[in-house]
C-alpha cells in the first residue's frame, strides 16, 4: 500500500479540533469524571447538556443524556481568514448534504453540519479565538482535546472522506486498515481502524510531559481507575500515552510528546526516539513496535 499523492488544489481545510460530543446515559456521572477525575471545567448547563473546557476552547466536550455511551459528534474549527460560505460550497461539489444551523452552541453563531460515511456528525464553524479558559486546581487538567479514534466497516472509505471534504492530511498507516490524520502539526487529529464496526475507539487529551503523566497515573488509581493499557510509547505518532475507561465504559487516553509535522519540508519535527531519520509519513508493517516501542501490547480488552 502507498499513501494517497499530496493533493495540489487549494481546498480550505479544518485547522483544528474544537470539541466532541457524547452521549451517555447517566450524565451527571460523566460530568462528575470530567470535571473531578479528568480536570475540565464546567462552563455551561442545560437539562439534558453540559459543556466542558479545556484551557483553550469554551467547550472541549459536551455531553448529552442519551440510551447508549457513544460519540455522535465532532467540532472542527476553521481559521480566522476562511470563509464559511465556501467551505460550504467545497462540501456541497463533493456531494455532500449539508445543513446551516445558528447559534447552535454557546460561543458559535454560525455552523455548517454534515455526516461522515460511518454516521458521525461533523461540525465546522469559525468563533473567536482564544476563549481565554482558566486552567482548573482539581483533577489531571490536560491541555486541550488531542484525537478521536473510531472503529470502521470502510477505512478507506471514510478515510478519503477526511481528506477530500474536511481537507485532512495523511499522517502514517498502519499496513492497510489503520490511518493517522491531522489537520494542524499534530501528528493525527482523527483515527480510523478497519475492524468491520462503527463506533467510538477511543478520546486523547494531551498532557505536558513525561511527569504530568506519572502524575495522573497515580491520579487515575487514588479514584479507582486502573488503566487498560500503558504507560508506553507508540511507534506510529512517538507519544507517550497511557488508556483507561471512563465511567460509561468509553476509553479515554492521555499521550504526551507526540510528533510534530513540519509541512513546509514534509518530515516531523526531529526527536531522539525516532527511528527514521528524517521521520516521514509512511505505512508501517503491522509490528509490535507500531504499536510499542517498549513492548507491551494492548489487552483484548483495549478493543471492546
Amino acid at each position: 500500500m502507498t499513501l494517497i499523492p499530496k493533493d495540489t488544489r487549494q481546498i480550505i481545510r479544518v485547522k483544528k479540533i474544537a470539541h466532541a460530543t457524547y452521549e451517555t446515559p447517566d450524565l451527571d456521572q460523566q460530568i462528575e469524571y470530567y470535571t473531578n477525575v479528568l480536570g475540565l471545567n464546567l462552563v455551561a448547563r442545560e437539562k439534558d447538556a453540559a459543556y466542558l473546557a479545556s484551557t483553550i476552547d469554551h467547550h472541549s466536550v459536551v455531553l448529552r443524556k442519551g440510551g447508549a455511551a457513544q460519540c455522535v459528534r465532532i467540532g472542527f474549527q476553521l481559521g480566522t481568514d476562511d470563509d464559511l460560505d465556501a467551505f460550504e460550497r467545497q462540501c456541497q461539489a463533493q456531494g455532500v448534504k449539508t445543513r446551516r444551523l445558528k447559534d447552535p452552541e454557546p460561543t458559535i453563531t454560525d455552523m455548517v453540519a454534515f455526516e461522515d460515511p460511518k454516521g458521525t456528525l461533523m461540525e465546522v464553524f469559525k468563533r473567536p479565538e482564544p476563549q481565554t479558559q482558566r486552567f482548573p486546581n482539581k483533577g489531571i487538567i490536560p491541555h486541550k482535546i488531542g484525537h478521536v479514534a473510531f472503529h470502521c466497516v470502510d477505512v478507506k472509505l471514510v478515510t478519503k472522506f477526511y481528506l477530500d471534504v474536511l481537507g485532512f492530511r495523511e499522517s502514517d498507516w498502519m499496513a492497510d486498515f489503520f490511518s493517522f490524520l491531522r489537520c494542524g502539526p499534530d501528528h493525527h487529529t482523527i483515527n480510523l481502524m478497519g475492524t468491520g464496526s462503527n463506533r467510538h475507539f477511543h478520546t486523547a487529551f494531551e498532557l505536558r510531559d513525561w511527569s504530568h503523566m506519572q502524575t495522573a497515573c497515580d491520579f487515575l488509581s487514588l479514584n479507582g481507575y486502573k488503566l487498560l493499557w500503558g504507560p508506553g510509547r507508540h511507534g506510529i505518532g512517538h507519544n507517550l500515552f497511557c488508556y483507561h475507561r471512563g465511567p460509561n465504559g468509553l476509553i479515554t487516553e492521555l499521550f504526551a510528546e507526540l510528533d510534530h509535522m513540519n509541512e513546509e519540508l514534509g518530515y516531523f519535527e526531529p526527536r531522539p526516539w525516532h527511528r527514521d531519520r528524517p521521520q516521514r509519513p509512511k505505512v508501517w508493517a503491522k509490528d509490535p513496535n507500531a504499536s510499542n516501542y517498549w513492548g507491551i501490547m494492548p489487552t483484548d480488552e483495549m478493543h471492546h
